[in-house]
């Protein structure tokens, strides 16, 4: 029996192919992650199928891949990822020759997955991902100071509300209408108001 047809290589080689793969997406390493990538999940597929399936499973494996990218760059919600994880998931499965390999290789997939997220604590990620990962900060740096201290200016101070608050809503605070949320209960229109906390730009507000 070749090495390659053991059961647990198919998390070595899935787990490696996904990382590099998934590597490349989330840092610019000019393609060579990609390659490398590429050259595992090729050598997995052409070890277990006949080249018709071979085929078949390599291209649902990378429509996965792309489901991915697509959220990257236009959803950015999560629901196209997790479809294309699951293509990812279920080409490597339905690859294998028995239970215990697919399990590998599904493992394979998740550790691959995650693993690559590490690349991004080393190397600087590319920029479609920012709206995903929620990277911006109100920090003084990228110019938020003045107005984290304009809203903490606003806790005790007294409004009335413009909209139902169903718990958020628009108040207005001495003649500026904000954005508000309530602490979970609904509170009518034109009720008065007063805030007794500010987190960044959230305000939180209660009936007088």
């Amino acid at each position: 029996m070749s090495i390659l047809e053991l059961d647990w290589v198919s998390l070595v080689m899935v787990g490696l192919g996904t990382l590099f793969l998934m590597g490349e997406l989330l840092i610019n390493m000019r393609g060579f992650f990609a390659l490398l990538g590429f050259g595992f999940i090729t050598v997995y597929f052409l070890t277990y199928l006949d080249p018709g399936m071979f085929v078949i499973m390599l291209v649902f494996y990378f429509i996965g891949i792309l489901l991915i990218i697509v959220d990257g760059k236009l959803i950015n919600d999560g629901t196209l990822a997790t479809i294309g994880a699951l293509c990812m998931i279920l080409s490597v499965g339905l690859s294998s020759p028995n239970w215990t390999a697919g399990l590998y290789a599904v493992i394979g997939v998740l550790v691959g997955g995650f693993g690559s997220l590490f690349f991004l604590k080393v190397f600087k990620g590319r920029k479609m991902w920012n709206k995903l990962a929620l990277l911006d900060q109100l920090t003084d740096d990228k110019g938020y100071s003045t107005m984290n201290k304009s809203y903490k200016k606003l806790i005790g101070e007294e409004g009335i509300t413009l909209t139902d608050m169903r718990p958020v809503g628009t108040v207005r605070i001495n003649g500026i209408d904000y954005s508000a949320v309530t602490n979970g209960q609904w509170v009518k229109k034109d009720t008065q108001i007063v805030v007794t906390k500010v987190d960044g730009t959230r305000i939180l507000i209660v009936p007088k």
